[in-house]
Order: structure tokens, then C-alpha cells, then sequence
């Protein structure tokens, strides 16, 4: 027992004498391991590169609006439009830092605390942790992989680090903006701002701003807002946190935060879309890429904004009138028709017509084109009622027997490009309402468009002018007005045209307006067998006069309160007013 006792003080006596010496050596291993790793660290990220963003990242959809700026549709891949940040309201960014990363502007682009959760949980099959700040959201959205794991996370923390000291603040939030996905399909805030509220970005509210910041949270949930009643109150929480956040740091007033109200949604989802949009959306992409020099595929691809000539608010008015009037199967018609029936019939020109019996199916078509005289810009191009089911279009590309309806040009000398109009026995609506556009603008011929400008991130790139050139002469447009104005004894001036009783044509127009609408019909195609031209059914003249009634009076109507005559119009003769349309 005694030399166990001693062997034991000697043990201690010796640990107290080397446990300096091994401290320092434990000192000098983890010196050494942690000059290890912050050497690797700093090779890691001189070595680390800044990849290009992802294809998919970088792929934009071009998207079309009306004459006023209304949403009318898009074409390609993705729904995203990439803006400069200028085009961001302040508030709107700083909704967003609030909502995703309030340190943002101090932040050294990586947030450790949120890395560590993040990784413990990997390594600890946790549930996916969040937290990260907007640069790293950034750098996994647009330049890495989605994928969980440590060294795609540490690669995400160095990228972030790099690219917070090599680009600036805003350049990373453009960047981040640009591409976040908001849900609804919208990948960055421009498309989201339309999808959610119709408008454009720049012109978001403090309110709307907050609830689209507070949507990143959970896109998919939150996308459903403003439809579904438990989400929608879900989302006002976080959005009067957000708004809460924002005032808190001076980033609104405390007046804009009383006066904060939670904005309404657009409806989700969506309805079809085809209907007959589609048509309009086809001919201003085809003449759009036409005039950028590109291919209709690089055009949907590039993020532009094309701005139609279009009036989509009558566009819609004509597709209600002309569905008013569909008829898929006409029966043997017997009777008396009824005393209003006739006198739309007479006016319209269909006293012949009004005798004609009809039977089996028969399918009516209708085109309408309204456009501007001198001018040449496309408000209406109604062709056909569903692009899904008939995707040609009618009243840019059928040819329409025109019977009687070119009788007020016989015999005039017609310049290019009316050269041949006489001669051309069936002309496509848009043709013939040129001609008469013609006449209305006093013999100067206006080559019709459908796109008024072009712009890329704020930079417009095309800008449409009046192509114009004499067609005919003064006094020959002159004729061809006396003889409307003659059989109508007053203005607007109509022509009611038809070739036997397979079609039938109506005109109306003066100097500011011309307005074709063009019904024919046929029996439609059964199995193998081919489509055949069939009678108009009695009904057509009554319905021709209430479409051109009824486009007529909504498109002037939204020009109300403007004086068409207190503008000139360098498209038109010496003395002629500037149309009231293009002044819009």
C-alpha cells in the first residue's frame, strides 16, 4: 500500500509539472488546425468563381399590352421580365429586405447563425431550415443547384461572401428581384406585380409592395391570396408584420402605415386564356419581330414589352356582340319575321336575303376590323371566336368573297397598293377596310400596323410612324364618300356590300374611324368530309348592323371629351383632323 501511495504522488507531481508543456502543445495543434482551415478557407475563395446565372435564369417572356397599357398576354418560356432596379419603388425594395433580410444593407452576404442551423439539420436528417439572407437566396436561385448539402452550402456561403465584396448592394438586390419566384408562375417582381395586380412594377402602392414581399415566404401557399379566405388572412399577418418592420425603420411614415390598406388580388387562378386574344397576340408578335429583325422564338424569349395598337376594351365588346350572334345549327326557318327583324334586314341590305330558308348545321363567321384613317393603327381584329379551336385568322388572312362591296371603286384609278383591289374577287377584311380607310383619309393610303412601340428594361427600341402614300385621288375618295354619305343622308357613312347569299359585307366610317365587319358561313367539315360554303341564314343583317352598331359606338365613346380637331395629324392631308383613336 505505501509504494502504491507513493507511485500515486509521483503521478501527480508529474502531470503538474508537464501540464503547461501540454497545454502548449494543444495551443499550438489548434493553431495549427485553425490556420489550416482558415488557409483552405482563403484558397477555397481565390479559387472560388462566380458562375454564370442559369440558363433558365436568364430566359425572359415578352409580354403585350393594349393602347392604354392593359394586360393582353405573353409569349415564352417563363413568366419574367427583367427590370432595372430604378424601375423598383424604394418602398418596394426595402418591403422586401423587411420581409427577407433586414440586415441586407450591412450584411456581410452570408448569415453564420443560419448556416449552422442549416447544416446541423443536414447532418441531424432535420427538417430544411431557412434564414438565409437575400445574397445567399440569390446565389441558390439563379447560380447554384437547389440541392441540401454541406458542400453546396459551403460553396453558397463563399459565392456569397465573394460576390457581396465584388458587386454592390443594389446590384445584388437587382439581381434577387429579378428572379425570385413569387408564385402564380412569376418569377421576379415585374411579372409578379402583373399577375397579382395588373400593373407594372413601377407602379406598385406601398401596400401592394408589402403583400408581394410577404409572398416569397411561401409562393406556393401564398399565391392562392385573395381566392382562398384562410390564406388570404395567413398572408395579411405577415403583411402587416412586413408593413410594421417598414416603419419601424424609417423606410415609410407612420401616416403611410395608418393609411396601409391590404390590397385586392386578381382572381387565381386564371381563366382560358386562348379565346380569341390569341389572334391579336399572334399578329403583333409576327409584325414585332419583323421589325426588330429577329425571329418570332427570339422575340418570346427576350423580355420585351410590345405595345399593341389594339383596343382591348372594344376588341372585348366585339367578341360579346359577335357571340351574341354564334349560330352552330340553323333549323328551316318558317314564319313571320318580326317588324324590328325587317327593318334591321333592309337596313343592312338583306331584303333577298330575308326570304332565304336555311337547314342542317351551318356555321357562321364573323371578322371585324376597326382601324384609323391616315393612320393605319389596328383598334379591332376580330378573327374568330376561340384561337384554340380555329387558330387562322379571319379577318387578317381569310379571303372573303366581296361581291357589291367593291362597286365604289370600280372604275377609279387605284394606286399601290389598291392596284388590283378591283380585280381581286375575294380580299381579306383587313384589306378592303384599308381601301375604305382610304377613302376616308382622302385618297392617302396608311399601311396598317398593329405595334405601336418596343421597349427592352425601360429602353425603347422600336417606335411605329404612319407609313403613308397617295391610292387615289381626292376627287375619286370624294365619290366614294358622296355615294355613302348619299345612300346613308348622314355621317358616319356605311356601305352594305355581298356576294350572292354567301357573304356579306358592312362598312362604316368616317374621317376618323373605319370599321368593316364580314359574315360568311359554311357547313363544317364531318370526317373526311371538306368544309362547304353554305347560305347565310336570314338572321345575318340584323346581326352585321348590331356588331357594326355596337363596336361603332364603344370605340368612339372612349375617346369621349377629347376634340379631334384641336391636334394636326402630319398623316393626313393639309386640313384634316388628327383620328380621334390615335391621339390616345
Amino acid at each position: 500500500m505505501a509504494g502504491l501511495r507513493r507511485r500515486l504522488v509521483k503521478r501527480r507531481i508529474r502531470i503538474r509539472r508537464t501540464r503547461g508543456r501540454r497545454l502548449r502543445r494543444a495551443l499550438v495543434v489548434l493553431l495549427a488546425l485553425l490556420a489550416n482551415l482558415v488557409g483552405a478557407a482563403v484558397v477555397a475563395y481565390h479559387l472560388t468563381k462566380i458562375p454564370e446565372p442559369h440558363p433558365e435564369t436568364a430566359m425572359q417572356s415578352t409580354v403585350f399590352v393594349d393602347d392604354h397599357g392593359d394586360y393582353l398576354g405573353r409569349r415564352g418560356p417563363v413568366d419574367r421580365q427583367e427590370i432595372p432596379l430604378s424601375q423598383v419603388p424604394r418602398y418596394v425594395q426595402e418591403a422586401v429586405i423587411a420581409a427577407e433580410n433586414r440586415s441586407f444593407r450591412s450584411d456581410t452576404g452570408i448569415s453564420p447563425r443560419a448556416i449552422a442551423r442549416a447544416a446541423w439539420a443536414t447532418v441531424s436528417g432535420g427538417d430544411r431550415q431557412g434564414g438565409s439572407t437575400i445574397t445567399q437566396q440569390y446565389v441558390k436561385n439563379a447560380l447554384l443547384s437547389p440541392e441540401q448539402t454541406l458542400s453546396r452550402k459551403a460553396r453558397e456561403a463563399l459565392i456569397s461572401i465573394k460576390l457581396d465584396r465584388t458587386r454592390s448592394k443594389d446590384e445584388i438586390l437587382q439581381g434577387y428581384l429579378n428572379t425570385v419566384y413569387f408564385g402564380r408562375g412569376a418569377a421576379g417582381i415585374q411579372s409578379a406585380a402583373r399577375n397579382y395586380f395588373g400593373v407594372d412594377a413601377k407602379d406598385l402602392t406601398v401596400s401592394q409592395g408589402a403583400a408581394l414581399a410577404s409572398v416569397i415566404n411561401i409562393p406556393s401557399y401564398y399565391e392562392k391570396a385573395g381566392s382562398d379566405p384562410k390564406v388570404t388572412a395567413k398572408l395579411v399577418d405577415r403583411w402587416e408584420w412586413v408593413l410594421d418592420a417598414m416603419a419601424h425603420s424609417g423606410a415609410i411614415t407612420s401616416a403611410q402605415r395608418a393609411g396601409a390598406r391590404f390590397p385586392a388580388f386578381r382572381f387565381y387562378p386564371p381563366g382560358d386564356t386562348d379565346g380569341q386574344r390569341q389572334y391579336l397576340i399572334d399578329a403583333a408578335a409576327s409584325e414585332a419581330a419583323d421589325r426588330l429583325g429577329i425571329t418570332e422564338d427570339q422575340l418570346a424569349r427576350g423580355g420585351y414589352t410590345v405595345r399593341t395598337t389594339f383596343d382591348l376594351t372594344a376588341q372585348d365588346a366585339t367578341a360579346e356582340l359577335a357571340a351574341d350572334g354564334t349560330e352552330k345549327k340553323t333549323g328551316e326557318k318558317t314564319g313571320e319575321k318580326t317588324a324590328e327583324e325587317k327593318t334591321a334586314d333592309a337596313k343592312a341590305g338583306g331584303k333577298k336575303r330575308a326570304e332565304v330558308k336555311t337547314s342542317g348545321d351551318v356555321r357562321v363567321h364573323t371578322a371585324v376590323v376597326a382601324l384609323v384613317p391616315g393612320d393605319g393603327a389596328v383598334r379591332v381584329l376580330y378573327g374568330g371566336a376561340d384561337y384554340a379551336s380555329q387558330p387562322f385568322n379571319d379577318a387578317r388572312d381569310g379571303a372573303v368573297e366581296a361581291g357589291t362591296a367593291l362597286q365604289p371603286f370600280s372604275g377609279m384609278k387605284l394606286l399601290a397598293p389598291l392596284t388590283d383591289l378591283t380585280r381581286t374577287a375575294a380580299p381579306t377584311p383587313l384589306r378592303l377596310a384599308s381601301a375604305y380607310a382610304t377613302a376616308a383619309a382622302h385618297g392617302v393610303y396608311a399601311t396598317p400596323y398593329t405595334v405601336a412601340k418596343i421597349t427592352r428594361a425601360g429602353r425603347t427600341l422600336y417606335e411605329a410612324h404612319p407609313r403613308t402614300r397617295t391610292a387615289m385621288t381626292r376627287a375619286d375618295a370624294g365619290m366614294v364618300a358622296k355615294l355613302l354619305y348619299g345612300r346613308l343622308d348622314a355621317a358616319p357613312a356605311t356601305r352594305t356590300g355581298a356576294a350572292g347569299l354567301r357573304t356579306l359585307w358592312q362598312t362604316t366610317y368616317d374621317e376618323h374611324l373605319t370599321l368593316t365587319v364580314a359574315l360568311f358561313a359554311e357547313h363544317p367539315a364531318k370526317g373526311k368530309k371538306a368544309a362547304l360554303p353554305a347560305p347565310l341564314p336570314y338572321t345575318a343583317g340584323s346581326r352585321s348592323l348590331s356588331v357594326s352598331e355596337g363596336v361603332w359606338s364603344k370605340i368612339v365613346g372612349t375617346a369621349e371629351g377629347h376634340d379631334p380637331a384641336a391636334e394636326p395629324n402630319p398623316g393626313l392631308p393639309t386640313g384634316q383632323t388628327k383620328p380621334i383613336l390615335a391621339t390616345r
